[in-house]
């Protein structure tokens, strides 16, 4: 944003229109030029910048929406998940932008900003604890998800016959046969 802006009482040349500036309140002052209050306007949509915030490229005047939003804004970091310009703190993680909020588990909705997270196989987003609830295999003999122990990040589990199963349940079934 351009901080070089006033509004006072001016006399001489308005910079867009070549016509005489004079009086209060008529005129403004921006980037080391006189304008006419009702010049100084936004190249896209010729909104009225007096006194509101503005940004220049190349020579060219835009208002903030239109500087943001119009692909004016030199390198906008667009959130891959709500698809909505990020203006603040970009999160960058497996590679791609989002809003800080936006980023959270497909589950709780908690953030998961600064937080160990899991992807599934069609990219979603899932916190620790999540992620092996609803992705965690099934017991083949108690028919309950396979889940890491308290305090522990892995899960053990038997595999035989293509069947999954806890250690215990697996040690009770091969007891029962």
């Amino acid at each position: 944003m351009d901080p070089s802006y006033s509004d006072s009482v001016y006399f001489g040349t308005c910079t867009r229109c070549s016509q005489a500036v004079y009086g209060a309140g008529r005129a403004c002052q921006a980037m080391g030029h006189l304008f006419h209050s009702a010049c100084f306007t936004c190249s896209v949509c010729s909104k009225t910048l007096s006194g509101k915030p503005f940004y220049t490229v190349s020579g060219l005047i835009y208002c903030e929406d239109d500087f943001l939003f119009s692909g004016v804004h030199p390198s906008p970091e667009v959130c891959n998940s709500c698809g909505f310009l990020i203006t603040d703190v970009v999160l960058q993680a497996r590679g791609k932008p989002y809003h800080p909020s936006c980023f959270c588990c497909v589950v709780c909705r908690q953030s998961l900003e600064g937080q160990p997270f899991a992807v599934d196989a069609h990219c979603r987003v899932y916190c620790v604890s999540d992620y092996h609830r609803v992705q965690a295999p099934r017991c083949d003999a108690c028919r309950l998800p396979i889940l890491p122990t308290e305090g522990s990040t892995e899960s053990i589990r038997v595999t035989s016959c293509n069947r999954n199963f806890h250690v215990d349940c697996y040690t009770a079934d091969v007891n029962l046969i």
